[in-house]
């Protein structure tokens, strides 16, 4: 049971008094965020999800980066369709289909169709890309949640020390970069199938940044083995991988994981939503260190 103190109350009422519904209209929540709250909404014409969220400075999501990304997804063919926007809220028209697994994603055929929006995303989308944009680079941002955390007097101090210095020797390992806009975000999660193709979603941490990030944070993500790591460097750069690119690529992806991690971190102190990050802190943890010792 709800209340209209609960954040999910809010967010529903928030979506159900949108000026652009017609007819009768109802809201249902959907699972799955872990950032934002989203809430379906039916009325006389559609369906459409309303991702409910301010700008969020502990993890640097800013939503005029959000809306200007999702407009260039839309029209590079990545995302649904953008269908209004205000302050706080956003609405994109609903894909009725099965969000991604991880399981699903080391699949050859799903793979490979995960790789293809991620290889228009970089490629595609800027040339839609419409005003300021964001850079992302996971070694800032890694080293600004640190900041985060131990302002808040999280449980994970002890651990920063040791995270920032593996942090700094992946970052030299990373090296040059060529710049992409990424999504930055490649959980499962944000991958939807209608039966007939793939959608990639959310874009709350869209920026200019590696490839190398999006690349590895799709392996660690979705636990693909090392031979359908070769395959994804081999399918981007359209060569198989030499040493030089395996040491950057490994670099990014602890990096990619160790950013997970930490983000999940940053929530235990911040979020609202009813979700088990420390449980999540601990997986991703994990999968960060064995990320890491692939780099040794």
């Amino acid at each position: 049971m709800t209340t209209a103190t609960d954040p999910l109350a809010r967010s529903i009422n928030r979506a159900l008094a949108l000026p652009i519904w017609e007819g009768e209209v109802t809201a249902t929540p959907l699972g799955g965020g872990i950032t934002n709250l989203n809430v379906l909404v039916t009325d006389a014409r559609r369906q459409a999800v309303v991702r409910i969220g301010d700008d969020i400075p502990v993890h640097q999501i800013m939503r005029f980066n959000e809306l200007a990304a999702s407009h260039a997804a839309q029209a590079a063919g990545v995302s649904p369709a953008v269908l209004y926007h205000e302050p706080g809220a956003l609405v994109i028209d609903f894909v009725r289909g099965r969000t991604m697994t991880a399981a699903d994603l080391r699949q050859p055929d799903l793979l490979e169709q995960a790789l293809a929006l991620v290889i228009r995303t970089h490629r595609d989308l800027p040339r839609h890309l419409r005003g300021p944009a964001l850079t992302f680079w996971v070694f800032q941002v890694l080293r600004d949640y640190a900041a985060t955390l131990t302002e808040g007097a999280s449980r994970h101090i002890p651990l920063l020390p040791d995270l920032l210095a593996e942090a700094d020797m992946l970052e030299r390992a990373v090296g040059r970069i060529d710049m992409v806009f990424g999504h930055n975000d490649l959980l499962p999660g944000n991958f939807l199938h209608d039966g007939a193709r793939m959608w990639l979603i959310d874009w709350d941490y869209a920026g200019w940044g590696s490839p190398l990030f999006d690349l590895g944070g799709l392996a660690a993500n979705c636990g693909l083995d090392a031979a359908q790591e070769e395959w994804i460097l081999h399918r981007y750069f359209g060569k198989a991988p030499d040493a030089d690119l395996w040491r950057r690529y490994r670099a990014m992806k602890a990096a990619a994981a160790l950013r997970e991690a930490m983000w999940s971190m940053v929530q235990e102190l911040h979020s609202e939503l009813d979700f088990d990050y420390q449980a999540y802190t601990a997986e991703y943890l994990d999968t960060y260190r064995r990320a890491l010792a692939a780099t040794r």
